[in-house]
C-alpha cells in the first residue's frame, strides 16, 4: 500500500526546497557569491594595471627631477626643455614640423 504524505510533511519538504534554492542563489548572486567576487577580481586586477602604470609615470618623472637637479645636471635635456618651454632656437637651425 502507497503511503501519503501528511500535509505537513509536504509543507516541510516545499519549504526546505525553497530554502534551498535560496540559499543556492544567494552563494552565486548574493553580495558575497560567486559572481560579486569574480567582479572584485577583474576590478582588483584593473587597479594594479593602474597602479602599475602610475608608478612608471612616476618612475619617469623621478628620472626628470633628478636629470635636471643641481647634483646632477643633464645639460642636453635642460636645453631641450628650455627650447620646448621658451620656444627659443639657436641661429642656425632649422625647425621642421
Amino acid at each position: 500500500m502507497a503511503q501519503r504524505l501528511s500535509l505537513s510533511a509536504i509543507i516541510i519538504v516545499l519549504l526546505a526546497g525553497l530554502a534551498s534554492l535560496y540559499f543556492a542563489f544567494a552563494a552565486v548572486q548574493g553580495p558575497s557569491g560567486l559572481m560579486r567576487r569574480i567582479q572584485l577580481q577583474a576590478e582588483t586586477q584593473e587597479l594594479i594595471e593602474q597602479r602599475d602604470e602610475l608608478q612608471a609615470e612616476v618612475d619617469r618623472m623621478k628620472n626628470l627631477t633628478r636629470r635636471l637637479s643641481d647634483d646632477y645636471l643633464d645639460l642636453d635635456l635642460l636645453d631641450e626643455r628650455a627650447r620646448e618651454v621658451l620656444g627659443l632656437i639657436r641661429p642656425d637651425e632649422v625647425i621642421i614640423r
